[in-house]
């Protein structure tokens, strides 16, 4: 295995500027997924690590070595896509075992890297089949085992899960996780779903518009995203934004209301700012509560999911979506309260999108 070190990497396609001076360091054996909305870059990016696509400008470093001329034969990486590119007359044992018949190795040690592989993956009765008569997790699996094989220093993943159905996806996350584990590999991960992302990363890079927004761990991004980009994006569903000011740590909404921070925030009092508190720190407020951060509400859509209660209200005209624990009975069109807890409160800057706390 071997680390990637992506430093001011630029990516334009004649006059139209793609990525803008992108750095990264993955270490080695490390799980890092690049995540933001389509068009951001991220599989612009992957490519680039791939030798799929030049590179304009900076550099790109694979281990000890910097590969950007390089081919993708001679970086060795395995890359698996999101539509298997199985050969559809090959068998499963075939299409494994093909890169290395490519490259010369001999026959014994084909048939002993596929079998290992073979097992790794729980593929041991599937080997004679073909694509064909596979399930669509099956398929995927396949396809790993064929980088797999090659026990290369860098995996490359692009949206691999985005043809399958919910449960599977959820399934063959579990499965890469797992595999990652076994084999400790240099994994870089390409995804547009910030769920994928926040269950299988060791560290997440999520991009914007050709930009990094912010690198961390999930937990990292989850409690302290750097914006309100990363806020947004990060969390399911996404977190709630009001407007409003600071005046020292009380927060002034738009309708008059104060909102106490629990900490000073460094900002002028004319200043426009944004609070945002994620829907899970929401909670009931008890009856008869009236200090604390309140948001006074009417629950407007009540989905039941089973373990939770997803409550669509409004606060000064704003959205505000709760998820509350548990089975609380509420109708449509109730009067409730929703509370937080003041360190679970996040505050940026109207204009910037910056954190101020």
């Amino acid at each position: 295995m071997a680390s990637v070190v992506v430093k001011d990497l630029y990516k334009s396609y004649g006059d139209t500027e793609v990525l803008h001076g992108v750095n990264i360091d993955i270490e080695n054996g490390e799980f890092v997924t690049l995540v933001g909305p389509s068009g951001c870059g991220k599989s612009t990016l992957l490519r680039m690590v791939a030798g799929l696509e030049d590179v304009t400008g900076g550099e790109i470093r694979i281990g000890d070595k910097v590969v950007n001329l390089d081919p993708p034969k001679d970086r060795d990486i395995a890359m698996v896509f999101q539509n298997y590119a199985l050969y559809p007359h090959m068998s499963v044992e075939r299409n494994m075992g093909f890169a290395l018949r490519l490259s010369g190795v001999a026959k014994d040690e084909i048939a002993k890297r596929v079998g290992r592989t073979a097992e790794i993956l729980k593929l041991e009765s599937l080997l004679k089949r073909l694509p064909r008569q596979l399930s669509g997790g099956q398929r995927q699996r396949v396809a790993m085992g064929r980088a797999i094989v090659r026990d290369p220093k860098v995996f490359l993943f692009d949206e691999p899960l985005s043809n399958l159905d919910a449960k599977l996806r959820v399934r063959m996350r579990a499965e890469i996780k797992e595999l990652h584990q076994r084999l400790s590999s240099t994994t870089i991960y390409v995804t547009h779903d910030q769920i994928e992302a926040m269950t299988m990363a060791d560290k997440i890079v999520v991009m914007q518009s050709g930009n990094i927004e912010q690198i961390g761990s999930p937990v990292e991004l989850y409690d302290r995203p750097n914006n309100i980009f990363v806020a947004g994006f990060i969390g399911s569903p996404a977190m709630n934004f009001l407007g409003g000011r600071c005046e020292g740590s009380t927060f002034v909404t738009g309708g008059g209301g104060t909102i106490q921070l629990g900490r000073a925030i460094a900002a002028p009092a004319d200043r426009e700012m944004v609070l945002g508190v994620r829907p899970e720190d929401l909670t009931l407020a008890a009856d008869g509560a009236d200090e604390g951060v309140l948001f006074p509400s009417e629950a407007r859509v009540v989905e039941p999911t089973g373990a939770e209660e997803h409550v669509v209200g409004s606060f000064e005209g704003e959205e505000i979506v709760a998820v509350l624990r548990g089975r609380h009975g509420l109708k449509s069109g109730q009067a409730v309260r929703f509370t937080a807890e003041p360190a679970k409160l996040h505050v940026f800057d109207a204009a910037s999108g910056k954190r101020m706390g």
